[in-house]
């Protein structure tokens, strides 16, 4: 991937907006254990948990946030899932565009698993380009997560709701280049996928 492609690509950034001191599972759990709104917070996050139960992850697996899929949700059609887990996979997601009918609306949902660390704002970005010029861009905050447990093996986040475009003019192929980041800009994935604009499904 080029600079050029990473510079197209940067998550927004609010002004003001401090990234937080990076702690462990177990500093997370022991940090000031009489305040409530933060033990209510911790508790969201699954953070006592994890800790009561040790390390949390795949031994010899040293990523913090695994991507599991990629899904399009379409109403009235079955789902088109992504194994994003997968390097052989990931690869070849180029190779094979995947049809959007022009003026449908869909839902992508993400599912993803974390481990070893509590990740804090995490995101997913989106450049889509047609004929190498970018025509959209997207960036969705994902939230802060705990590493996961057993009782609750993986996560699952469902964007809002977005709307194909339709016309001739908007027929065709398209390029996109995704991103998954956190606020320390530690980027957890990254690949590109096509998908092609069509008058139907067929």
């Amino acid at each position: 991937m080029s600079a050029h492609a990473d510079d197209e690509l940067k998550p927004s950034v609010t002004e003001g907006y401090k990234v937080g001191e990076k702690k462990s599972v177990a500093e997370y759990a022991n940090l000031d254990a009489h305040d409530e709104s933060l033990a209510r917070w911790k508790e969201s996050l699954g953070v006592g948990a994890a800790a009561a139960q040790g390390s949390i992850g795949e031994p010899g697996d040293k990523r913090t946030v695994v991507i599991l899929e990629l899904a399009l949700l379409i109403n009235g059609r079955p789902d088109v899932v992504i194994n994003l887990d997968e390097t052989s996979a990931v690869e070849k997601l180029g190779e094979n565009p995947f049809t959007i009918k022009e003026g449908s609306e869909y839902r992508m949902r993400v599912k993803f698993r974390v481990q070893h660390e509590v990740i804090s704002g995490l995101r997913y970005l989106q450049l889509v380009k047609r004929k190498k010029i970018p025509v959209d861009k997207s960036d969705q905050m994902m939230g802060s997560y705990g590493p996961n447990t057993k009782e609750n093996p993986f996560y699952e986040k469902t964007f809002a709701e977005e709307e194909a475009p339709a016309g001739m003019l908007y027929r065709g192929t398209y390029d996109a280049l995704s991103k998954f980041m956190d606020d320390d800009h530690k980027e957890h994935l990254s690949f590109k996928w096509t998908f092609e604009i069509k008058r139907s499904w067929d």
